[in-house]
């Protein structure tokens, strides 16, 4: 059988550049290349499309390895060749997008491989979207009667109007302390914790520079907690995972930069019951957003009420030798290959539905 030509794609223009190239490393390494011919294709942080090396992944030696670690030490832009987004069917059979963040994580580069007619992994355009911003999704949530915590939502607009205005709703809906995070963001970036106005004022700040969407919520002495979702029409959700973090709260430092001293206990430290209700709701926020694919539900359980609440969805979860989506899986029994191999079968089981009708 003729191999299908693979087109893992990273990078990107969003805050999450550094750990897009981490994530499509770890997928390069743990890809069947028996199965598949790799083709790999760096987005730069100025949008520009480059492939990787001179033909496309391809080196004459077959050494994937080397194309690995020059993705991840950040060289492979010294080496791409420049291409037009627009000819990726002339290169590729199938996209695996391992891009996290605003400009492709959020629906975009899903519309281009849908405008393309080439099948793609992953979550479509709409799911894509509404999961990636955080006051969208928490609305949806909540009117399919999904447990979330407090939050309110200011916009830039809001702030250059009316900052007292802002603030004032902020403190009588929220109060202090609370966390402020970037709408369409991903892997903690542009998140902070404020206990007083001021620090308030700086935490808004910071979350301007990668959103005009701002969300506060409310803070909840919690543990955090995450499964994984994979599946179209049929799904599954992977056993729970608790996170450790080495710093307050799980923020890039803590997920990326801290050498392993954040801890994941998995599975959870949680009764069967409690583990259960995360993956029921993990499978209805999924259906909610219409997710396809698959997807990291990440929680939060009260610590004083033993509470469970939907925190979010990350539709393309990291794939480091850090993260959760991959050890859940390896934890339920499935390995980091064959997860791979079941989102590009489910990507080609959707084209092939879509394209049936």
């Amino acid at each position: 059988m003729e191999k299908k030509r693979i087109g893992i794609i990273f990078g990107g223009k969003s805050g999450e550049h550094e750990v897009s190239l981490l994530s499509a490393a770890s997928v390069i390494r743990a890809i069947d290349k028996e199965k598949y011919d790799l083709f790999y294709i760096g987005i730069t942080r100025k949008g520009e499309w480059l492939g990787v090396p001179q033909v496309f992944g391809r080196d004459s030696e077959g050494d994937h390895d080397i194309t690995s670690d020059i993705i991840e030490n950040g060289s492979w832009e010294k080496v791409g060749e420049e291409i037009n987004p627009g000819d990726l069917g002339k290169f590729i059979d199938f996209a695996l997008p391992i891009i996290h963040g605003p400009y492709c994580e959020d629906g975009k580069i899903q519309g281009l491989f849908e405008t393309l007619n080439i099948p793609y992994g992953g979550c479509g355009v709409l799911a894509s979207a509404v999961a990636m911003d955080k006051a969208v999704s928490k609305e949806l949530f909540e009117k399919a009667g999904i447990p979330v915590c407090r939050y309110e939502l200011v916009t830039r607009r809001d702030l250059a109007e009316d900052e007292e205005e802002s603030l004032g709703r902020i403190e009588k809906k929220i109060g202090y302390p609370c966390f402020v995070k970037p709408a369409n963001m991903g892997s903690s970036v542009g998140i902070s914790k404020a206990a007083s106005r001021e620090q308030l004022k700086e935490a808004i700040k910071l979350a301007l520079k990668y959103d005009k969407r701002i969300v506060i919520e409310e803070f909840i002495d919690c543990r955090e907690l995450e499964t994984a979702v994979v599946g179209n029409d049929r799904q599954e959700a992977a056993v729970v995972g608790e996170i450790l973090p080495s710093a307050e709260f799980y923020d890039y430092n803590a997920k990326y930069c801290d050498g392993g001293a954040s801890k994941l206990c998995i599975p959870a430290d949680i009764s069967e019951e409690t583990a259960a209700e995360i993956r029921n709701l993990a499978l209805r926020a999924y259906s909610a957003i219409d997710g396809e694919g698959f997807a990291r539900v990440d929680f939060f359980i009260d610590r004083k009420t033993g509470r469970v609440l939907l925190n979010e969805i990350n539709t393309i979860p990291g794939f480091t030798k850090y993260s959760m989506f991959p050890l859940l899986w390896e934890a339920t029994g499935v390995k980091y290959g064959e997860v791979i191999e079941r989102i590009i079968e489910l990507g080609y089981e959707r084209y092939n539905a879509e394209n049936s009708r």
